[in-house]
């Protein structure tokens, strides 16, 4: 196996980066003691739903170079997996919340293998068609799924303020996921494959194998995403997998800072709460944020947490030159 050409500048950078992340969780963790509204602290328990699935994303296209087009479809796939366990079989949740990581990270497993061998435009298009497949399967299956009608998930707890902190310990969860996946050698081979795959391959990287890893992973933290979100909604509907939730998803982690651990958090946060208070301006949000991830992605495509960087470190160069 290859070694890491730099695992000191690899291990700093994802050190600072997590310094951030645990940041902006601590904000978000204090953020109750201020914000009293029913209403805001719901959208913030749907930032963080959000932030879990940008996640996830950001560790398959950001740190893989794979760009999947169906994180919302797993993560509708994982509140139906907690769903129908308890409308079928009433089973609790403390087995239905399980069955929304295995079920979509088992599926992501099997198409992993299949789709993973292709890149760029193909791979994208199969999993948009996988997506649309798999909605498409639940909306018409009314028999199972009560199809467009949704189907009812037990709540964990009628207590909002309760499932605030479920949602945030569940989000320190998924980053905690993807930065331990990061420090292992692993990590470095899934970068090495996003920058040269055909070079990975040539070092000795089983580039199918990490690339599998990598969905995997994706799928389940998604799935899990979408299994919590049921129970706080009470409801699982086919629009949970609908390609605007998706796109959603990729303008959080694009303005936030694509490759980076904690760019999806602070782009999740901000996309959603600011598409809510768009939503009272004619519903224009999709289109502010289209534009963004143009900009973004032409100008800065280091993101929020990029141009912060470059700002910090300007700022310090100044200051060393003054003394």
């Amino acid at each position: 196996m290859p070694s890491p050409r730099h695992p000191n500048l690899h291990s700093s950078k994802l050190r600072s980066e997590l310094l951030l992340s645990l940041l902006v969780l601590a904000v978000l963790a204090a953020l109750p003691l201020v914000v009293h509204s029913t209403y805001w602290l719901g959208v913030l328990i749907v930032s963080m739903y959000f932030a879990m699935m940008a996640c996830g994303w950001n560790l398959l296209a950001g740190y893989t170079g794979q760009f999947s087009l169906a994180p919302a479809a797993f993560a509708m796939l994982g509140g139906y997996a907690t769903g129908l366990f308890a409308h079928h079989l009433n089973a609790p949740l403390w087995v239905g919340l399980p069955m929304a990581i295995v079920i979509p990270g088992l599926v992501g497993l099997v198409l992993g293998r299949i789709v993973l061998r292709l890149s760029g435009a193909y791979l994208a298009l199969t999993t948009l068609s996988f997506a649309e497949i798999l909605r498409l399967v639940i909306y018409n299956s009314i028999d199972f799924t009560r199809g467009d009608q949704g189907l009812n998930v037990p709540s964990l707890t009628d207590d909002r303020l309760a499932y605030y902190y479920i949602f945030l310990g569940a989000l320190v969860l998924a980053v905690a996921i993807v930065y331990y996946v990061l420090r292992l050698p692993a990590g470095r081979f899934l970068q090495a494959i996003r920058d040269d795959e055909i070079g990975a391959a040539s070092r000795g990287i089983d580039v199918v194998r990490y690339k599998t890893l990598a969905f995997l992973i994706s799928c389940a933290i998604c799935g899990f995403a979408g299994g919590l979100y049921g129970t706080f909604a009470r409801l699982v509907s086919p629009e949970l997998g609908l390609i605007a939730q998706t796109g959603l998803v990729i303008a959080m982690v694009v303005i936030g800072g694509m490759g980076t651990l904690v760019g999806p958090l602070i782009g999740a946060m901000l996309v959603y709460t600011a598409s809510e208070i768009l939503r009272d301006v004619g519903g224009i949000q999709m289109i502010v944020f289209s534009l963004l991830v143009i900009i973004f992605a032409r100008f800065f495509r280091e993101g929020l947490w990029g141009l912060l960087r470059r700002f910090l470190g300007r700022h310090t160069a100044t200051q060393r030159k003054t003394v």
